[in-house]
C-alpha cells in the first residue's frame, strides 16, 4: 500500500509516471466513486449524466498521464450515456452532452500535461543550478584556500628579508594583515551579513584608528549587500593608501550614512590628502564602484577634489 502510495505521489508531482498496472487501477477507483457520486445526485437531478465523471479524468490524467485521461474519459462518457439511473432513455441531447463532455476533458487533459512539461523542465532547471552553486562554491573554497597560502608565503618572505628593518615591516606586515582581513571577511559575508561599523573598522584599522571618522547607526547588512559594500570600500581603501589620504602624514577620512526608509545613504569623503592633478582612464576599480550597487537598486558618484576624493553611494536595502 505504501509503494502505490509513493507511486501515486511521484505521478502527481510530475516525477514519473506509475506503472500502467497502478494508474489502470488507480483510473477505474476515481470512475468508481464518480458513478456512485452521479448516482446520488440523480436522487435530486436525473438529467446529471457527465459532470461527475470531470474530477476522475483530471486526477487520472494527472496521475497516469495523457493516455490514461483519454482512456477515462472515454470510459466515463461511455457510462453517462449508457448507465441510467431513471427512466431516461439515451436520446440526441444526451449525444451532444457527450461531445461537450469529450472536448472539455480534452482541455483538461492538454492542461495537465502542460502543466507537468513545465514542472519537469523548472525541475531540471532547479537541478541544475543546484549543481552549478555547489560547484561555485567548491570553487570559490579552493580559491580562497590558494589566496590564504600564497599571502602567507608572501608574508613570510617579506619578514624573512626585512627582519632587520623592523619599521618597514611593521607598515608591510600592517598592510598585508589588512588584505588578510578583508579576504576573511568577504567570505564570512557570503552566507551572513554584518554590521557597517564592523565592516569598515576590520578594513580601515589597520591605517590607524585616528585617521578616519565613523558617523552613522549601527546597521546591519544583509549578506549580498555586505559584499557589495566590502568590495567597495576595500577598493576605495586601497586608493586612499596609494594615492589618498592615508598616503600623507595629516590625511583624514570620515564616512557617514543614514538610511531613509528602506534606502541607504552613504557618503567617503577624504580630505588633507594630496593633490589630484590627473585622473587616469577607467579600470578595474572605476568600474567596480560604478557597477557594485546596481543590483540593488543603487548608484556610485566618485568626484576628485581639491580637498581630497569625494564618494557618494546610495541603494536599496534588501530585506534580511
Amino acid at each position: 500500500m505504501k509503494k502505490l502510495i509513493d507511486e501515486l505521489r511521484r505521478g502527481w508531482q510530475g516525477i514519473s509516471q506509475p506503472p500502467l498496472l497502478y494508474s489502470t487501477v488507480f483510473a477505474a477507483g476515481c470512475l468508481a466513486l464518480s458513478t456512485i457520486a452521479r448516482w446520488g445526485v440523480a436522487q435530486i437531478r436525473p438529467d446529471v449524466f457527465f459532470t461527475p465523471y470531470f474530477p476522475a479524468v483530471f486526477l487520472a490524467a494527472a496521475i497516469g498521464g495523457a493516455r490514461i485521461g483519454i482512456a477515462t474519459a472515454i470510459a466515463g462518457g461511455a457510462l453517462g450515456v449508457f448507465v441510467n439511473f431513471s427512466s431516461a432513455t439515451a436520446d440526441s441531447a444526451r449525444f451532444a452532452l457527450l461531445l461537450m463532455f469529450w472536448a472539455v476533458c480534452g482541455l483538461a487533459i492538454w492542461g495537465v500535461e502542460r502543466y507537468r512539461t513545465i514542472v519537469a523542465r523548472q525541475r531540471e532547471d532547479s537541478k541544475r543550478l543546484t549543481q552549478e552553486e555547489e560547484y561555485r562554491k567548491l570553487l570559490v573554497e579552493e580559491l580562497q584556500h590558494r589566496l590564504k597560502n600564497k599571502t602567507s608565503t608572501i608574508h613570510a618572505v617579506l619578514h624573512q628579508v626585512l627582519q632587520d628593518q623592523p619599521q618597514i615591516w611593521g607598515s608591510i606586515d600592517r598592510r598585508l594583515r589588512a588584505l588578510s582581513a578583508t579576504d576573511d571577511l568577504i567570505a564570512r559575508l557570503d552566507g551572513s551579513g554584518c554590521d557597517i561599523k564592523d565592516m569598515l573598522r576590520s578594513e580601515l584599522g589597520p591605517y590607524g584608528h585616528v585617521r578616519f571618522n565613523l558617523n552613522g547607526d549601527s546597521l546591519f547588512l544583509p549578506a549580498k549587500l555586505a559584499v557589495s559594500l566590502a568590495l567597495i570600500f576595500h577598493e576605495l581603501a586601497t586608493n586612499a593608501g596609494k594615492y589618498g589620504a592615508f598616503s600623507s602624514a595629516r590625511g583624514l577620512l570620515q564616512v557617514s550614512w543614514s538610511v531613509s526608509e528602506d534606502r541607504l545613504n552613504l557618503t567617503w569623503d577624504e580630505t588633507e590628502g594630496p593633490v589630484i592633478e590627473k585622473v587616469g582612464p577607467p579600470g578595474f576599480g572605476t568600474k567596480l564602484l560604478q557597477s557594485a550597487l546596481r543590483a540593488f537598486d543603487g548608484k556610485t558618484e566618485v568626484r576628485y577634489l581639491k580637498t581630497g576624493v569625494h564618494c557618494t553611494m546610495q541603494c536599496k536595502i534588501p530585506a534580511s
